[in-house]
């Protein structure tokens, strides 16, 4: 577990009957000796159970290991960003996490706030090989969960590692994959290898926003310090200012910021830039705002086009605009990606 966060949680741990026995699980529970262990069906008797208090659910997490079983790997979604790649995919080898951001879209998203790991990992990678002789891959694999602050405990960041660095050198076509994060553990890039197909997308938001909306997060400090070192030892490492979250003094924060990032940061060693304000589909934002009824950031009056709720253009406009003018002083036009509607 992120060594940034002290978890006291998983007093329970909910075990579906057909992976009892998979190796993977055995090594989770022997982290977790007083845990009460029930054993299930299938994770979503427990997951998706009615009435469910999301918020306090997040206070008190309780993990789910279960098997994935049907699509492994989807399409990516129109309000996420491709970077340019034409074959972009997602994986969810977790569910939820142990962060708790105001504005995340998982809480529109699930029903519940406990964490699903899915140990069967293999297949997602059996099912990607199929993939990789048809065309090239580009996939992100920590959008529902933060693979990072998990590593100490399932060690899945190593494992994509090493099949990237394997499949790479026997497929047809290339892997690319995006490893998105609001960790900052120095030491678990001490045991990784870099390489140019596996990119470390770093969220990072002014320390105002970390510290009122992102519940439980590293500093924005200890963030920009842990993309110092990971650039340094020569990660390809993405800086994203997605989302960027309006408050009254935006530009001061942002500009403050900025500033601490090109001060701690090799700026010119950098993968590249994200820039995209927040925004989340209608669907998620009616349960976000059950689960969040004083949040600042999820009642905010959005527009709503074509389902996705956002701050309207005029301020969307006045937001990415302001950051990337600060930017390109740094990164050059092309390494900068702004999310488009």
């Amino acid at each position: 577990m992120d060594e940034n966060y002290y978890n006291p949680f998983f007093f329970h741990i909910y075990v579906e009957e057909e992976i009892a026995e998979h190796p993977r699980v055995k090594q989770i529970l022997a982290r977790f000796m007083k845990a009460e262990i029930v054993y299930i069906r299938h994770y979503k008797d427990v997951f998706c159970r009615r009435r469910q208090d999301y918020e306090e659910q997040h206070h008190a997490q309780n993990l789910i290991l279960a098997k994935k079983t049907g699509s492994l790997i989807y399409q990516g979604a129109p309000v996420c960003q491709n970077f340019g790649n034409t074959y972009f995919y997602y994986t969810s080898c977790m569910m939820n996490c142990i962060y708790d951001c105001e504005y995340c879209y998982l809480k529109g998203m699930y029903p519940s706030a406990n964490i699903v790991i899915f140990v069967n990992i293999e297949d997602i990678f059996e099912e990607l090989h199929r993939m990789l002789s048809e065309h090239p891959v580009y996939l992100c694999v920590s959008y529902d969960t933060d693979l990072l602050a998990f590593e100490t405990m399932t060690g899945y960041v190593r494992e994509w590692e090493h099949f990237v660095l394997e499949e790479n050198k026997r497929s047809t076509y290339p892997l690319k994959i995006e490893i998105r994060t609001k960790s900052a553990n120095v030491k678990l890039f001490d045991d990784l290898i870099p390489d140019k197909n596996i990119i470390y997308a770093f969220t990072l938001s002014p320390q105002q926003i970390t510290k009122q909306y992102e519940h439980n997060t590293p500093s924005l400090l200890q963030r920009v310090r842990c993309v110092a070192d990971a650039v340094k030892k020569g990660f390809p490492v993405r800086l994203c200012f997605d989302p960027m979250i309006y408050c009254p003094d935006w530009e001061k924060e942002y500009h403050e910021m900025l500033e601490l990032v090109t001060k701690e940061v090799p700026m010119d060693q950098i993968f590249d830039v994200s820039v995209g304000s927040f925004r989340v589909s209608q669907d998620y934002l009616k349960k976000m705002r059950k689960n969040e009824p004083y949040s600042a950031v999820v009642q905010f009056p959005f527009q709503n086009d074509g389902g996705v709720y956002h701050y309207g253009k005029e301020l969307t406009e006045q937001m990415e605009r302001f950051l990337i003018r600060q930017l390109l002083e740094y990164v050059p036009e092309e390494k900068i990606f702004r999310w488009e509607s």
